[in-house]
């Protein structure tokens, strides 16, 4: 009983040694893999950050006016609240990309 319970052991870790001489080589493959595809979204992405930036500012830009225009005393708080949201959206798209890049 003892020399089968040996050969099922030895068995057991003969198979778990070839399962990780496998595995090894192809999760370093996926891995790199997973890097690259995931470093392919950030120029999609900076470009998608950059065109909500842009209409965001476009529409910051219009409410501004239109306060301006009206008279209202609160003008001053919405247009540094823009600018900060526009300047916000750039800096980091940019800082995102140059860290993960």
């Amino acid at each position: 009983m003892e020399k089968q319970n040996k050969k099922i052991l030895l068995a057991a870790v003969a198979i778990l040694t070839g399962f990780v001489a496998l595995a090894q080589g192809n999760g370093t493959a996926g891995i790199n893999e997973a890097t690259q595809m995931v470093t392919s979204y950030f120029d999609p992405a900076t470009q998608l950050i950059y065109a909500i930036g842009a209409v965001v500012g476009l529409i910051g830009g219009v409410k501004v006016y239109n306060k301006f225009s009206s008279g209202d005393p609160d003008t001053s708080k919405t247009a540094a609240s823009w600018f900060g949201a526009c300047i916000f959206l750039i800096v980091a798209a940019t800082i995102l990309r140059s860290f993960f890049l």
